[in-house]
């Protein structure tokens, strides 16, 4: 298994997106990420969800709209213990150099120092983590 730290940076090749930052929660079962205007829309005739992604302060946002044919809804408990309805859809990342296919649950955290949580259920029997250390992985990808 790979050691990570309580934070590192991972790339989402599919939506264009590079170096976020992202935090490394074991205390959350399920991925995360801020979005926000979301909507199921139809498009030829097929439901898509249609979403925006990172806050308008984001160094990364852009004022577009992405669209996902294969999404689901699920219930989730919140970090306040309440059960929520989300959007949930699976999307390549990069972390270090290897990718992942990961799903994630899309909610507004604009609240939250992280536009991205990354949950055990993406880290189980993949990474270690040690929490005194933070962009492991990036550190070691600059080095070489």
């Amino acid at each position: 298994m790979k050691v990570i730290g309580r934070r590192e940076h991972m790339d989402f090749p599919e939506w264009g997106l590079k170096d976020i930052e992202v935090k490394i929660d074991t205390g959350a079962y399920s991925s995360a990420i801020h979005c926000h205007h979301m909507e199921v829309v139809k498009k030829d005739g097929v439901d898509h969800l249609r979403f925006q992604l990172l806050d308008p302060d984001h160094p990364e946002y852009e004022d577009r709209y992405y669209y996902s044919r294969e999404f689901s809804d699920k219930k989730v408990k919140s970090s306040s213990g309440d059960q929520e309805h989300r959007y949930a859809l699976k999307t390549s990342v990069v972390i270090g150099k290897k990718r992942y296919r990961v799903q994630f649950t899309l909610t507004n955290r604009s609240e939250m120092r992280y536009p991205v949580l990354i949950g055990r259920k993406f880290l189980r029997k993949k990474f270690l983590v040690d929490v005194s250390q933070k962009d492991i992985l990036k550190n070691q990808k600059q080095k070489k």
